[in-house]
């Protein structure tokens, strides 16, 4: 298959190659991390003078009207270097809710200034009984008069602690896990009732529980139709799924460089070890796994990009493989560095976490694998 980027993404993605290879090496990532914020905020700002913050949004909202193709040509960088500062939370994740929402008074209002960089938007979603169901909801919505009010608490909201604006979702009819009845509300972090509590994952993203306590939402903050939110959560999930596996795809690649690098300064027995052939054979799946990888997530990309009608098994698929490979090349990684690959020094253990926290975001490989099954075999 010819994957070839047009000239405009050879340039974005080396726009985003240069900036991690100048701007971003592993201590400045560290102290990125350690941010209040959790992420450098004069960095968000350049990345929206660079435009990347327009990248899946239309022209009518002063987007750049990028697809799949777009956005993993910058994920991957972004991967390699790895970035925190909330690109997936706010612009594809936030964002792409907004869009999808067919709410045109807040797309008109909110897209220009995440695209401008003044705005930072999260995504409650997860619940402390949820694991990977995206429709099992208890926060509850209920109506008074033309507002809503809710009740419930979201888990694991990833950028929740920087967030000026926070969409949930919450159930306005239905049981507990029913698709039916979850509805978008779109929710001011500063609003009465809304109570946040802030902590850093193992790849060290800080992320909020965010606690809803009689929180009242007024009905025009809906994002799309009462009860037929579900549908616009699985669609944005996708595409988001897809970024971090291309986000992924970019930690496996710098893991192998890195380690074939190594192999070759390290000796024992006076010859570098690169040279030993049981070694070679590691070095060769950790290879073979990140092709694999690469090809599948070419294959998602290209069915995101058409419309296809197996687009659900592709991504599934994905993030199985990403899931699964990557946990081989970073196992590998840290092995073939030897103790060192553990220690908080060396950034090879970071990119392994960094891997692990994204196989189980929206579904760990096994989890996917189930849902793939149904996909393909429920016929």
């Amino acid at each position: 298959m010819n994957f070839n980027l047009s000239e405009e993404q050879n340039m974005l993605k080396d726009s985003v190659a240069r900036f991690v290879q100048d701007e971003y090496d592993f201590e400045s990532r560290r102290s990125n991390a350690a941010h209040e914020l959790g992420f450098n905020p004069e960095n968000w700002q350049t990345f929206a003078e660079l435009g990347w913050l327009s990248i899946p949004f239309d022209e009518a909202h002063g987007g750049f009207g990028g697809g799949a193709t777009d956005v993993m040509a910058v994920m991957e960088e972004m991967g390699k270097g790895l970035v925190v500062e909330p690109f997936i939370a706010t612009v594809l994740t936030f964002g792409g809710l907004l869009n999808k929402s067919g709410n045109t008074a807040l797309k008109d209002t909110y897209i220009e200034k995440i695209i401008d960089g003044s705005l930072q938007g999260a995504f409650g979603y997860l619940e402390r009984q949820s694991r990977f169901e995206l429709a099992d909801v208890k926060t509850q919505a209920k109506r008074d008069g033309d507002d809503f009010v809710l009740n419930g608490e979201k888990t694991v909201v990833f950028n929740g602690a920087a967030a000026d604006k926070v969409v949930v979702s919450a159930r306005t009819s239905g049981e507990q896990c029913d698709e039916e009845g979850i509805t978008l509300f779109l929710i001011d972090t500063d609003a009465a009732g809304v109570e946040r509590t802030s902590y850093r994952l193992m790849d060290g993203q800080l992320v909020a529980n965010i606690k809803l306590t009689d929180v009242r939402v007024a009905s025009d903050h809906v994002l799309g139709d009462v009860d037929k939110g579900y549908p616009i959560i699985e669609a944005v999930v996708g595409e988001v799924i897809i970024a971090l596996c291309a986000e992924a795809m970019g930690i496996m690649q710098k893991l192998n460089t890195t380690t074939i690098e190594y192999t070759k300064t390290r000796q024992q027995f006076g010859v570098a070890i690169s040279s030993f052939q049981a070694l070679q054979h590691r070095m060769v799946d950790m290879f073979m796994a990140g092709e694999q990888a690469k090809s599948i997530l070419y294959r998602a990309v290209c069915a995101a990009e058409s419309g296809a009608d197996d687009l659900a098994k592709n991504i599934a698929a994905l993030k199985v493989m990403i899931g699964r490979n990557g946990k081989l090349i970073g196992d590998e990684a840290i092995q073939l560095h030897g103790g060192m690959g553990l220690t908080d020094e060396l950034d090879v253990g970071h990119y392994v976490k960094r891997l692990m926290i994204i196989n189980t975001t929206f579904g760990d490989a096994d989890y996917q694998q189930q849902k793939f099954n149904r996909l393909a075999y429920s016929d």
